[in-house]
């Protein structure tokens, strides 16, 4: 796997669930959420993929973040042989999408995409909504949760990844174990993103400043960050822990539309604004990953990138 980056802002993508489910795709109370497409409908994924290409997306996700090798062998039926190359397929849907964009574009100063394989917290696969309170911390070792991260990296690592995206993480113990597991793959480049619950904590309550410094005990890692949450947190969030942060890294952005969650009913949908105008504060900041998460699709993407680039 070979890494390079440069100085030049990253635009990550947006919601993948999001543009699934505008196309007619039935995802909310699914265990495995936009992960049972890899197996069903990989056509789907690899066409959202390319939109977000097309809207100057510079990182595209891979389909695995509530992916797991026993979620797969659970609800899919799978052997565990199966379930790995499952798991493996994402990257591989994501990389095709990349050859096939960059075989179509032809702007001359347009980079390679990369591809960020995307590794969800324990709470995604209890699908009960714990990503957003790491309410499991208490009852799981450090060992405990390494276990059950590190088949689902190996897969991603495999596979050929450029960067593994560890996001939407709600407690310390889980990105120290998440740390760990990344030094078993000394070759790897990755980044850390917390879910957060308010403009200084991250969503177990311990504050964003001992997250981002649990972070930083890693070589491997290019960011830090946080995505997944509202907008107008973000900026506060950095400055809580900029004097943790090392020089070395970058921040990494991607929060949501701002809409609540509701995990009976859903989005609570409501007309948002575009966080475009605020990434430049960001960037004032130190961050260098730009994107969004749920309900932020194809068009924002392309909002971003103008705000940040002026393109």
């Amino acid at each position: 796997m070979t890494f390079k980056m440069d100085r030049r802002p990253l635009i990550l993508d947006g919601g993948l669930a999001t543009e699934l489910e505008a196309n007619g795709f039935q995802l909310q109370g699914d265990p495995l959420w936009s992960a049972r497409l890899l197996h069903t409908n990989p056509k789907a994924i690899k066409e959202v993929h390319y939109r977000y290409l097309q809207s100057g997306s510079d990182v595209i996700t891979t389909a695995t973040y509530q992916a797991s090798i026993e979620g797969f062998v659970k609800h899919l039926g799978l052997g565990l042989e199966e379930a790995q190359q499952l798991m493996m397929s994402g990257v591989q849907l994501a990389k095709d999408t990349v050859e096939d964009f960059m075989s179509q574009d032809m702007s001359s100063d347009r980079r390679k995409p990369l591809v960020a394989g995307s590794v969800g917290p324990y709470g995604a696969f209890l699908h009960d909504g714990s990503e957003y309170t790491g309410a499991y911390e208490d009852r799981m070792t450090v060992e405990e949760l390494k276990d059950w991260h590190r088949p689902q990296i190996r897969c991603l690592v495999k596979a050929g990844v450029d960067v593994v995206a560890m996001e939407t993480i709600p407690c310390l113990k889980e990105a120290e174990a998440l740390v760990e597991v990344l030094k078993e793959f000394p070759d790897t480049k990755a980044w850390l993103s917390f879910s957060c619950k308010d403009s200084h904590h991250i969503s177990s309550g311990r504050t964003f400043s001992e997250a981002v410094q649990v972070a930083c005990r890693s070589s491997q890692l290019v960011a830090v960050g946080v995505n997944c949450c509202p907008p107008s947190l973000v900026t506060p969030l950095l400055e809580s822990a900029m004097s943790h942060k090392k020089a070395d890294f970058s921040w990494v952005v991607y929060p949501n539309s701002g809409e609540d969650w509701d995990t009976k009913t859903g989005w609570q949908t409501k007309k948002w604004t575009s966080f475009a105008k605020l990434t430049l504060d960001w960037k004032e900041r130190g961050a260098m990953w730009f994107g969004g998460c749920c309900r932020v699709g194809p068009a924002d993407i392309t909002g971003l990138k103008k705000e940040l680039l002026h393109v």
